[in-house]
């Protein structure tokens, strides 16, 4: 655990100090985000913390690894590094949608071929565990892209985006150090540094946010790592202390927030008889804060939403995926409808004063 630690602490430090750097300039230069129609801070902000998010993750990534196991995080990084530059093209020229997609899929397909990084069966849902190579691939194309967007879809308000991943990393760091897998443990801590360094400077009123530079690195980052540890759960013995029965699930409850809110606004939008990917303000973090909730406020409790699904994975370590999945696809509904009924309620109560 020491050798994680160290990792976090390095990627800290420095990225705490990198951030003011960061914000002075982008202040100078005019590398801001400018108040519009569908963004929520009043306020002319940096939004290159993504850059202090990465160069930390590196450099503590590089110092506290084993040398042994570099080259089991060379393709990672390299990766990594791909969508780090898509995000910082895009905060200062922005791409368009479909560029970035490809960027995104020439990464998580380096990921494939050189890194075997690969969702390698069905793990038992549904009674299901061989499948065509193909169709391995396909999913863990799909998969990454999914994970790495949802995360970039989350990042709507100050502290949110860095509290989720925060949550997610910290459940995963400390799970391979449990499991025996030093070399996730490190690369989890080492981004868990750097995330809440820059919490410090982005929590309400935001100082700088991470942008798509941030945004794009840290959701292929928890792609990259609740698809290793699918395999690695998968593959642990069966009286392993630290095994979950099922593998899918509890990596899903790690990133529920986001998974949840990607597939709510596509459920309202389809409803609506728009397009999925016509951008809005009906996201989670929107719907909670017409409740009257601040930003703050509304990144606590969806953190706290996120840990009680950890948290319930946990006590259902023994039960299998398919199990698991119901009660998760079941809870979500229910708090997405009560959440729905409230801003009804609401609405109705404000027309009723006018």
């Amino acid at each position: 655990m020491a050798t994680p630690l160290a990792a976090a602490v390095t990627s800290f430090l420095i990225s705490f100090l990198i951030i003011p750097v960061i914000i002075k300039y982008s202040l100078e230069k005019n590398l801001v985000d400018i108040p519009g129609r569908r963004k929520i801070h009043k306020k002319v902000t940096p939004s290159m913390g993504g850059i202090a998010i990465f160069i930390a993750f590196f450099i503590g990534s590089l110092i506290w690894t084993d040398i042994n196991y570099w080259k089991d995080i060379r393709m990672i990084l390299i990766a990594l590094f791909m969508v780090f530059f898509i995000g910082v093209r895009d905060d200062l020229v922005p791409l368009k949608p479909y560029m970035k997609l490809i960027g995104q899929l020439v990464a998580a397909t380096i990921l494939i071929l050189l890194f075997d990084l690969r969702l390698k069966s069905m793990y038992g849902i549904l009674g299901i565990y061989d499948i065509p190579l193909g169709l391995s691939f396909s999913l863990t194309l799909f998969t990454i892209i999914v994970i790495t967007n949802s995360f970039n879809l989350i990042d709507g308000l100050d502290g949110l985006a860095a509290t989720l991943a925060s949550i997610s990393l910290l459940a995963f760091g400390i799970w391979f150090v449990l499991a025996g897998d030093g070399v996730f443990a490190v690369l989890c801590f080492a981004m868990l540094g750097a995330l809440i360094a820059f919490l410090i400077f982005n929590w309400e009123p935001s100082k700088i946010f991470m942008g798509d530079t941030g945004a794009l690195v840290v959701g292929m980052m928890l792609a990259i790592t609740a698809i290793h540890f699918i395999n690695y759960n998968y593959n642990l013995p069966v009286d392993h202390t630290a095994r979950f029965t099922g593998s899918v699930a509890p990596a899903i409850c790690m990133i529920i927030v986001p998974l949840v809110d990607t597939m709510r606004i596509f459920v309202l939008r389809l409803a609506r008889k728009q397009s999925p990917f016509t951008p809005d303000k009906s996201h989670i973090h929107h719907s909670i804060m017409r409740l009257g909730f601040s930003h703050s406020k509304t990144a606590l409790l969806l953190g706290a939403v996120q840990v009680l699904y950890i948290s319930l994975v946990i006590l259902m370590l023994p039960v299998n995926d398919n199990y698991i999945l119901l009660i998760v696809i079941l809870l979500s509904v229910v708090l997405s409808v009560i959440l729905d009924r409230l801003i009804l309620t609401r609405l109705s109560k404000e027309d009723q004063t006018v």
